[in-house]
């Protein structure tokens, strides 16, 4: 299955069914009064969150949607039917932009939850509605209104507690392993990893987390470079950000360095994102000769200014993961407790995930610009889709 976690399609609500002009004929009945009934409304679209779908990709093929209509009214006082309400299903995590607006309509985040994105027609009136003592006979009627219709802009966001950052084979995905069982491709090359993985984190009995890894990020990755820009705004969801730093790095750059080049580029991606609460990671304890492992370690301390605490692990043998993971256990914790009893701090959450998502749209918005304007680009699109076959799905 491809993963897609963009698309734009068209959607347009039902009209609303005019109003009869009608006049009651009876055998016997010398003069009839109006009765010519109302319309009915136009149907409405709705979008509707579904866990069972993990990606937008069949909105590839399938751009249009229409909302039935409502009928004209008819004699005898008989009002039309009203319009079925169209329900589309998206992906939990689905965001809701106006393409042409810019407006952000919603987010979608909770299985069942349902977003209105355009508004059904209202009914035309029949002219029943306009007699009066002094109009006994009135041939007033009144048409429905069209429906709303918008383009709209899907994105996907991957829903996890934790997300994972750093450069090209800092261990990411080992680290998924080792703590899920969740089985994304693990290589001695960059870049074996194109989409998101996720993995649900088992602690204890009921106590768990869905961690997301994204592809690597590498210098210039918020001008285009790589995959990173692509997907870094799945990170906008993450309520904590693992920072993995390869202690034995595959080529010539120093931990120290790769340490600051991912930070760097968050920075430039979203400053909002950046300021999310973050952990340092140091992995590939293991390759590291004991003698160096603490000048290593104390290197990437003092490139990032760091004053908290620094975890020391080996993902490919486990050795630290268990500690991290109970401490991201605590701290999620305390972090879903205060926003249940916390309004402000709902709000201020919910205020923050705006900002990055803005910041992070407008980043990507410029790029594709300033690609466009070098001709480099031929449509909206950073890449193909069809070069990346893999299912992104939670694994426990």
């Amino acid at each position: 299955m491809k993963f897609v976690d963009e698309a734009s399609i068209y959607v347009r609500a039902g009209k609303g069914g005019n109003g009869a002009l009608s006049f009651w004929r009876e055998k016997f009945v010398a003069k009839g009064g109006p009765d010519g009934g109302d319309g009915g409304n136009g149907g409405s679209v709705l979008l509707v969150a579904d866990e069972a779908l993990n990606t937008l990709i069949d909105f590839r093929f399938t751009k249009k949607y229409i909302a039935e209509s409502g009928e004209s009214g008819q004699g005898r006082d008989m009002t039309g039917s009203k319009g079925a309400d169209l329900e589309i299903k998206v992906p939990v995590g689905t965001t809701v932009i106006d393409d042409d607006t810019g407006e952000t309509l919603g987010d979608l985040v909770r299985d069942g939850q349902k977003l209105k994105v355009a508004q059904g027609g209202h009914h035309g009136l029949g002219n029943t509605r306009f007699k009066s003592s002094t109009n006994r006979a009135p041939r007033q009627t009144t048409k429905g209104t069209v429906g709303e219709e918008r383009t709209l802009k899907l994105e996907m966001k991957v829903l996890a507690d934790v997300g994972l950052l750093g450069l090209p084979n800092a261990g990411k995905s080992t680290f998924i392993r080792a703590v899920s069982s969740a089985k994304p491709k693990v290589a001695d090359y960059p870049f074996t990893t194109l989409v998101p993985n996720l993995g649900v984190v088992k602690v204890k009995k009921h106590q768990s987390f869905v961690i997301a890894d994204i592809p690597g990020i590498i210098e210039g990755a918020s001008e285009g470079a790589g995959l990173g820009i692509r997907f870094l705004k799945h990170l906008v969801r993450n309520r904590i950000l693992l920072h993995i730093v390869d202690l034995a790095p595959w080529d010539e750059i120093t931990p120290a360095e790769a340490a600051v080049i991912a930070v760097n580029e968050l920075h430039q991606f979203s400053p909002a994102l950046a300021e999310r609460d973050r952990w340092l990671v140091l992995n590939k304890t293991d390759m590291v000769p004991e003698d160096e492992l603490e000048e290593r370690c104390q290197s990437v301390i003092d490139a990032l200014g760091w004053e908290g605490k620094a975890y020391r692990i080996s993902a490919i043998s486990g050795e630290g993961t268990e500690v991290l993971c109970l401490d991201l256990m605590t701290a999620l914790d305390e972090q879903r407790e205060l926003l249940m009893e916390s309004p402000e701090a709902r709000e201020k959450e919910k205020a923050v995930r705006a900002l990055i998502d803005e910041e992070g749209r407008n980043r990507i918005m410029s790029l594709r610009e300033k690609r466009r304007l070098a001709g480099k680009m031929v449509d909206d699109d950073d890449f193909d889709e069809d070069d990346y076959d893999v299912e992104v799905e939670y694994v426990s």
